[in-house]
């Protein structure tokens, strides 16, 4: 699936991805690829991003982009809030 993260001040990620798993408001939950489409608000917490099968430059990834200590294929993102919509085999994150 494809994966786009966007703030305020910029677009953070832009990839494709092999499993989002994001902090929602009544808990966490992933998405696989052809998950059902769906909008959902986000509250504080890891936005993990797994990207096991895909080849990135990690030295040109937007510093707020974590590598996972355990596992240098999942990237985490802090957020404050957000939204995610995901609608066939594309995600969008509006996150704060």
């Amino acid at each position: 699936m494809f994966l786009e993260i966007v703030s305020p001040e910029a677009v953070l990620f832009s990839s494709q991805v092999d499993v989002i798993l994001v902090p929602g408001e009544d808990g966490e939950f992933q998405m696989l690829n052809n998950h059902a489409p769906i909008v959902a608000n986000l509250k504080e917490g890891l936005v993990k991003i797994h990207i096991h099968s895909q080849q990135l430059n990690k030295e040109e990834l937007n510093s707020l982009l974590v590598p996972l200590e355990t596992d240098d294929k999942i990237l985490t993102l802090q957020i404050n809030s957000g939204t995610l919509e995901f609608n066939d085999n594309k995600a969008i994150i509006l996150a704060d």
